[in-house]
Order: C-alpha cells, then structure tokens, then sequence
C-alpha cells in the first residue's frame, strides 16, 4: 500500500518540533506495513507577529526535499494571505500547485491514498486539487474547536473525506457535528522506555507547550507561588516558545518566583523529551485540549501527569487507566493542591502512568490502527 501524507505541520528546518507527531505516525504506519511519502505545504513567509527578516530568509532557505528517518519529504511552496484573515481559505490557494505537483508526484510514486493532516488548508486541498483520490482526514483539535468549526471549508473537507481520524472519542464527536459521516479515533502515541526514569533530586515541575494562552502556564506560576513556603526547593522548567513569553516572564517576576523559574526555549523534540521526562511532575493545565502527545510522553517514563478536568485528551488519558491528574481549569490553588499531592507519592503514580501508555498508547498501536483505517478506505472505495 502506497500511502501520501499530506501536512501544513511538519518538521522543517527553521522549526524542527513542529508537527513531529505527524512524522512519528507516518514512521508508526510504515513500521506497520505502508509504504510512505509526505509533502508538505510549504508557506514561504512568516508570520505576522515576526516579519522580520531572519524569519523571511529562515522560511526561504527550507529545502524543497529531504529526507528523514528514510521517509522522502517534499515542501511544496504556496502563497496566500496573512493567517488572520484568511486562514480557512488556505486549501483553495494551496490547490493549484498541489494539482500540478500531484501529478508529477504520482508518477514516481503511485499513491493509493491520501492521508490529510487538518481539515485545513490540508484537507482542504486535497479535495480540490484531486477530488477523486481516496482521503483519510486527520483532526487534531483547532479544526473542530471554536469559530473554524463552522467554516464552510472545514465542513467541506470533512464531509469529502472517506474516513476521518480523530486523536480522541471527544474530538470525533466534535468532526461529526461539523460534517464528518466516519470517524475513527487513533490516539498518537509515545515510546515506552525499558526502566522509568530517576527523579531529579531538586523537585522540579516541567511544561512542554507552545507559549500561547490556552496553555495555562500562568497557572502553574501561581501555584509555584502559592508552594512557595511548603516547597521551598520547588523549580519549574518552561520548554517552548512563543507569543506568551513575556507576559510569563513578568508575571514570574511580579510573582517573585523569577529565579525558581527557566524559561529553555524552544529545544529539539529529542531534548524536549528529555526535558519532560527529567521532570518530578509533568504539568500541563491547557484548556481547548483535544490529546496532548506531551502528557503521555512524560507519563511512559514514569512521570505523574496534571491536566485540566472538561477535556477531550486529559480525560480520555485518565480513563484508559490513571497516572494523569485532573483539575479544574484556571484554579490555580486546585492545582499547588495536586501538585504538592503528586510531589508526595510521584513514584507510585508514576508507575501507574507508566502503565497506562504502555497498554494504549503506544506508536506500535497508533501505527497499527492507522493502518487498518487505510485498509477500510481503500476496501470500500
């Protein structure tokens, strides 16, 4: 089975992270028997909130094909208007190069399917440069969540695609409201290492997330503060950027937890895994949460895990067998309160999560049943 993927998100060489679950599912769906190419779609200008010309010249210099872990990876460049204004129009300027280069690309590589990464511009696209190929439709959470939930391309791609996959029960529940007629949940998944992971001897609490506001970092700095006199010893170690950083900064200093606090940036995946699983507790309070890949990365090394109660990911983690905690979101005295529990008994529960990612959640599983949903598409086509 020849398979394309077809990705707005995927590591590039200004931005290694992003979209690297979706390298490691195609890495999980070759492991299972698929043969895999990707192309992404490649926009050569940066974002509004950096036009500088480092960002211009860093998206510019992104080669037009590589190779990674073996998996041939084009990116094909396409413009369209600033993200604000236009991004669930992206497919439709997105399709005409997709076309012309579909039809280059599937004559050295005849693909029997087309696995979309986003309802858009992805799916989108697809469905407008080649409507007749067989499209499996991959929902991550932004899709189906707020406003872009009732775009009309975001319907559009949905209902055309023969099978959407969605990364929890909550998110497929949330693609059939806005027009898919089949899902099937693949929750993305995390390697089990053979032993957990040492505790670090400071007690140290780590996040891994984009710097955006959904992401509730504030929280966890209130409660650092709030565990200030009962953890004297207590860190906190802040991994990712983005445009939050500022704000996170002075409320760390108006806090006067500034020197309990790093901020490391945005680190390679390799060193951001590590980073996770070096944490005592991993804590990651996000609203608007469809799955959260980096709650179950921590939890395979033994790490105890913190989400917020009401969503999708953190609730569907808890209840394929525990080793994450569920507290109220924005409260962050509901959360020094889980954390100074979790900090007590972290081993325990992390053996517990530990556990939990290895029965379910694992690439091996993801892999596999992205590979049977390939199957169902291609056998009712």
């Amino acid at each position: 089975m020849k398979v394309l993927v077809l990705a707005e998100y995927y590591p590039r060489l200004a931005d290694p992270v992003s979209g690297i679950w979706a390298h490691r599912q195609a890495l999980a769906t070759r492991a299972a028997g698929a043969e895999v190419r990707v192309l992404v779609l490649h926009r050569p200008l940066p974002p509004l909130s950096d036009p500088s010309p480092r960002a211009i010249a860093a998206a510019l210099r992104q080669p037009r094909r590589v190779e990674l872990d073996g998996i041939e990876v084009e990116y094909l460049r396409y413009l369209s208007p600033p993200r604000p204004l236009s991004y669930g129009s992206w497919g439709a300027w997105a399709a005409p190069a997709l076309a012309v280069k579909l039809r280059g690309l599937h004559r050295r590589f005849p693909f029997d399917l087309v696995h979309a990464h986003y309802a858009v511009p992805a799916g989108d696209a697809i469905r407008r440069a080649l409507p007749a190929a067989p499209t499996l439709v991959s929902v991550h959470g932004h899709d189906v969540y707020g406003a872009l939930a009732e775009h009309r391309n975001v319907r559009a791609a949905l209902a055309h695609a023969r099978i959407v996959i969605a990364n929890s029960a909550g998110t497929a529940r949330r693609s059939v409201r806005s027009g898919a007629s089949d899902t099937r949940v693949v929750h993305l998944g995390a390697d089990v290492p053979d032993q957990p992971r040492q505790p670090p001897e400071t007690p140290t609490l780590v996040t891994v997330a984009h710097l955006a506001a959904r992401k509730r970092h504030v929280d966890v700095l209130e409660a650092l503060a709030l565990l200030r006199d009962r953890h004297p010893e207590l860190r906190y170690e802040i991994v990712g950027d983005g445009p939050e950083r500022r704000r996170l900064v002075e409320q760390a200093s108006s806090l006067g937890v500034s020197e309990r606090v790093s901020f490391r940036g945005q680190l390679t995946p390799q060193e951001s895994l590590a980073a996770a699983r070096a944490a005592t507790v991993f804590v990651m309070p996000s609203v608007d949460e469809a799955f959260g890949v980096a709650y179950i990365e921590a939890m395979a090394a033994g790490v105890p895990s913190i989400g917020c109660a009401g969503e999708d990911g953190p609730e569907e983690i808890a209840a394929a067998g525990g080793g994450i905690a569920l507290v109220r979101r924005a409260d962050p005295q509901a959360l020094a309160t889980e954390i100074d529990t979790l900090l007590g008994d972290h081993t325990a529960v992390g053996a517990v999560a530990r556990e939990t990612v290895r029965a379910g959640f694992t690439w091996s599983r993801c892999g596999t049943d992205t590979l049977e949903a390939y199957e169902q598409v291609l056998a009712n086509a």
